[in-house]
């Protein structure tokens, strides 16, 4: 049997991991240092508040303990992981799979990058749990999720530049700019999963019409499931949600809070869109 497994920063809401028997394993994060639970509004409210976020990978001993847990059942490991562009969770598990398929060499043992975070991971890993639980062969799934990350699209707008500024992703003076000027960045993936520009509207409201239209110019299929992570943000992600329903989109439309790690580094008030189209990487 094929066994599913992925790391919190697909987030994926726990009743869908609990439904698909998908393993998420934790990357985890500190608020100012200390340990702590806060998500949500609390912990996005922390942020605006002043409180930094420092952030972790998977351990890479419980990747390989909860891998092997599985290859000690007999069944076969998949997992699915966060892009190796912006984490090094990915290539811990490729090193600890590699280990693993010495002791096991009868068993499968497989680890993905998807080049994506939040939904433009968790919608691959959603899409393979469903295959699996239809009965598909571990070739079938595996050959999917491969054409799935090569067709999902990833754009996003950061609400305030500062937390971009914190991860040296612009200069203090577009910080400043931007923010007199209430510039919104549209960001996007490159084909490796770095987080790179797309272009900068000025306010929400276009920023969500900017997003709308990027769907209707690349998606291919509007009965597909697409994918919208906000950073505390309710009224933005549904402000998007009605455009792209106005751009087409008629499939469900899975809507989520930012988990802690990928959202303290975007920062509070981000809205984010996945969605698959052509395969372009």
């Amino acid at each position: 049997m094929l066994r599913i497994f992925t790391d919190t920063a697909a987030n994926v809401p726990p009743h869908l991991l609990e439904q698909y028997h998908i393993t998420a394993m934790p990357l985890t994060y500190l608020l100012d240092g200390q340990p702590t639970e806060l998500v949500g509004h609390d912990y996005y409210e922390a942020m605006r508040k002043g409180a930094e976020v420092k952030t972790s990978l998977v351990s890479p001993a419980l990747i390989r303990d909860t891998m092997e847990s599985a290859l000690k059942d007999g069944d076969d490991v998949l997992y699915i992981a966060i892009s190796g562009g912006i984490s090094g969770t990915c290539w811990s598990a490729e090193l600890m799979a590699e280990e693993l398929r010495g002791e096991y060499p009868d068993r499968m043992i497989r680890v993905l990058n998807t080049c994506g975070a939040s939904l433009g991971e968790g919608l691959v890993v959603l899409e393979a749990a469903k295959m699996l639980e239809k009965g598909c062969t571990a070739d079938e799934i595996i050959r999917q999720a491969e054409e799935n990350c090569g067709r999902m699209r990833q754009f996003f707008m950061v609400d305030d530049l500062k937390y971009l500024r914190r991860g040296g992703r612009i200069s203090a003076a577009a910080q400043v700019a931007g923010s007199l000027l209430k510039i919104k960045p549209i960001l996007q993936s490159d084909p490796e999963g770095h987080i790179i520009q797309h272009s900068k509207v000025r306010g929400q409201l276009k920023a969500m019409e900017t997003l709308a239209e990027l769907y209707k110019e690349y998606a291919v299929d509007g009965t597909r499931t697409v994918g919208i992570a906000h950073a505390d943000c309710p009224d933005g992600a549904l402000r998007l949600q009605a455009k792209l329903r106005d751009a087409g989109q008629t499939g469900e439309i899975l809507s989520v809070c930012y988990e802690p790690v990928t959202g303290g580094h975007v920062g509070p008030g981000t809205v984010a869109l996945f969605f698959f189209g052509e395969v372009w990487r």
